[in-house]
């Protein structure tokens, strides 16, 4: 039983390190020449680009500040992201299902889907009581289009032949939408999804630099301020990182769910 347990952890490590060994090349290639233009040579100018030596023992020194503005920028990350998957999916799926609908909506989303979140700052700041909940906004409507979009055009990508046979069968109202039109459009919901979770991050960091007194983004900009560029890229290195693990949950997410898509 251990040498099935150590067999199949080898496989795990050596599937891991054939998927990522290219990009584990490109980040020490970068890391390299890095530390060739900063510590070795300081080609660089040194307050705006200090080096590893500088960098990695203030990542060390601020982790339990960095971990604390983990924990806020997530209360501030999951419920605006997931509000915009619900909202998003369900509105999308009835859209795309109902001709009327997207004949009337269709026009205004795609008139109101271009405006950066961003420039919607100041009104979110002016309308809404608490910099949070303009936060939230600002993260939740960079989020929300995106999904439900993607949701539209994935009903619409659906083939008429699924739908017709589901009227046969008289599958209709709540089990159509869970049976048949949802599974179809799941490819392209999760399109829309993994570009919204994106946008969150970024939108997230922009966020928490005008209204937070905690979290990623608000440590990037507190430290920015003060010229402190050692934790600044510190931040960044540890936002990265964060970004990097949660779009890898993403993808496992969405290859169990989209198992029937996979070419054997």
């Amino acid at each position: 039983m251990l040498k099935n347990v150590l067999q199949k952890g080898t496989v795990k490590t050596m599937r891991i390190i054939k998927r990522f060994w290219g990009t584990a090349v490109i980040i020490l290639a970068f890391v390299l020449i890095f530390e060739l233009l900063t510590d070795v040579t300081g080609t660089l100018e040194p307050v705006l680009f200090p080096g590893l030596s500088k960098i990695l023992p203030e990542l060390v020194n601020s982790f339990p500040q960095l971990a604390e503005g983990f924990l806020s920028s997530m209360k501030l990350l999951i419920p605006s992201y997931f509000a915009a998957l619900i909202l998003g999916i369900g509105g999308g799926l009835m859209v795309g299902h109902s001709a009327p609908l997207r004949r009337v909506l269709m026009p205004l989303f795609r008139g109101a889907s271009p405006i950066p979140p961003t420039m919607l700052i100041p009104y979110a700041i002016a309308v809404l009581p608490t910099f949070w909940l303009s936060s939230w906004f600002i993260i939740f409507v960079g989020a929300f289009w995106p999904v439900i979009m993607g949701t539209i055009h994935g009903v619409g990508l659906i083939e008429e032949r699924y739908l017709d046979n589901a009227k046969v069968l008289k599958v209709t109202g709540f089990r159509l939408f869970t049976k048949v039109i949802l599974p179809g459009a799941l490819p392209t919901i999760f399109n829309g999804a993994g570009m919204a979770l994106v946008f969150s991050f970024i939108l997230l960091t922009v966020a928490e630099m005008f209204g937070a007194t905690s979290g990623m983004g608000h440590f990037i900009q507190y430290y920015a301020d003060f010229s402190d560029y050692p934790k600044v890229l510190a931040g960044m290195i540890f936002l990265s990182v964060v970004i990097v693990i949660l779009m890898e949950i993403f993808d496992i997410v969405q290859n169990r769910a989209l198992h029937w898509t996979h070419k054997r």
